[in-house]
């Protein structure tokens, strides 16, 4: 157990110097010595818990979303999930537009898929205890899959255009959005 958690502060100390790496440089300009010399660690330090600095990327942004879920009950508190969702996003903005620029929008969204997918499901489940409706698992599918890339598309072009926005009045329209259709969806399909 001890050997587990002094790997995942290794691996939070190399992600925390890649994140004060990324505030002043361009993720393809960051280098391995770099990180390994402001952490005071060898390079064998960072290869045993890395591949490469998009690893090192992949890691950081999946360990973030996760502590971003577990505070939440998906369903009771989709708003507050959709806005702190969209805090991170704009504290994290230079991490994010550094991903964007190295790992592509498709990766990018593969990052906010897992945890938008959990929030859209717990919406679907709602809505069918709400109208005591049960869909078919297919369909179901179909409309997390749905909702979710229009989720993250939108928060991907928030972040790609770089225009200020109303988080509050952002976060009201998507939880409407997709609660008024879920509701409609689930109606209709029943």
């Amino acid at each position: 157990m001890e050997q587990r958690v002094t790997s995942l502060n290794t691996k939070k100390m190399i992600a925390a110097s890649l994140k004060q790496f990324m505030m002043h440089k361009p993720l393809s300009k960051i280098t391995v010595s770099e990180i390994v010399a402001d952490c005071g660690i060898n390079r064998k330090t960072f290869y045993y818990h890395f591949e490469d600095i998009q690893d090192l990327l992949k890691w950081l942004l999946e360990q973030e979303a996760f502590e971003i879920v577990k505070q939440f009950d998906l369903v009771r508190d989709s708003e507050k999930v959709i806005s702190f969702v969209l805090n991170y996003v704009e504290e994290n903005k230079h991490i994010l537009e550094c991903a964007y620029d190295s790992m592509g929008r498709d990766e990018l969204r593969r990052f906010f898929r897992k945890d938008i997918f959990a929030l859209v499901m717990g919406l679907i489940q709602e809505a069918e205890n709400l109208h005591g409706v049960c869909a078919d698992a297919e369909y179901k599918e179909f409309l997390c899959d749905f909702f979710t890339n229009a989720v993250e598309g939108q928060i991907i072009e928030a972040l790609r255009t770089r225009k200020p926005y109303d988080k509050e009045k952002f976060t009201r329209y998507l939880v409407s959005t997709m609660k008024s259709t879920l509701h409609a969806a689930l109606l209709e399909m029943s």
